[in-house]
């Protein structure tokens, strides 16, 4: 899986979602995130025709939102994002939640559907916690390549990358920004300057500097794409390293009430 992303959340007006997706891909961005509940799929899709890329040329990622997670809804689902998408198959399907119609067996049986009737190549978790991994891989085993949750210096699981690593799975990192607080954080100032850089190149290379870890940062403009997209330029250096991870504060920015923590 690419290092980097394109997120895609809130990105729902028409020619805007597809036109950062052209933009992304063009550039060199070979990894696209967005779910169902974005309720930007087709526009994601419309993005991708745009480019011309080949479709073997990038990570396509969508996911089932919670209401469609019983074990009748998930392919009828997957069949409608497809179709939206444009696409054959994605490289990765998740479940996007551990809630709302969400059975562990029941689920994750028709999650390994998809792979099996070649509509996702490979399936994953979102938003699960460590032990929601470990029921999960008990059941679906390595079928399970990745557990996307929100990360970012101000909030840096630790024990939830461990338990990913433990499992060989990839911990896909949303909110990487955290919304848009690292530009806020001193010790990110610090190193931005330090470097000539963004506090956004910052926070995502120390992200994609970590084993096991990719990051999928939201952008709708060029330039914030672009820059995003420099962060794989930025080398940390150990001391920029144990300042970032020394910062001692937690803020989750995603937190509804249905979540699992």
């Amino acid at each position: 899986m690419p290092k980097l992303g394109l997120g895609t959340w809130q990105n729902t007006e028409s020619d805007e979602c597809a036109k950062s997706v052209q933009t992304a891909l063009e550039i060199g961005y070979k990894h696209i995130d967005t779910a169902q509940v974005y309720e930007n799929e087709e526009h994601v899709g419309k993005g991708i025709k745009e480019a011309d890329i080949d479709r073997d040329d990038f990570f396509l990622a969508s996911k089932v939102w919670i209401d469609q997670l019983s074990e009748e809804n998930v392919v009828p689902s997957m069949e409608e994002s497809l179709e939206k998408l444009g696409v054959d198959k994605v490289d990765l399907m998740y479940i996007h939640w551990p809630s709302g119609d969400y059975q562990p067996e029941e689920t994750l049986e028709a999650m390994q559907e998809l792979v099996e009737k070649g509509m996702a190549k490979n399936i994953g978790v979102s938003n699960f916690t460590p032990e929601q991994v470990d029921e999960a891989m008990g059941i679906a085993g390595e079928d399970i390549i990745a557990n996307q949750v929100e990360m970012h210096p101000l909030l840096q699981q630790e024990e939830l990358l461990e338990k990913c690593r433990e499992h060989d799975i990839t911990l896909v990192a949303y909110s990487p920004l955290a919304r848009g607080k690292v530009f806020d954080i001193p010790e990110l100032n610090e190193i931005a300057d330090k470097h000539g850089v963004s506090e956004a190149q910052v926070s995502l290379a120390w992200l994609m500097q970590k084993d096991g870890v990719v990051a999928i940062p939201k952008a709708s403009s060029e330039e914030h794409i672009r820059d995003n997209h420099e962060a794989q330029d930025l080398e940390l250096d150990e001391e920029d390293v144990e300042k970032i991870e020394s910062i001692d504060r937690e803020e989750r920015e995603v937190d509804p009430g249905f979540a699992p923590w």
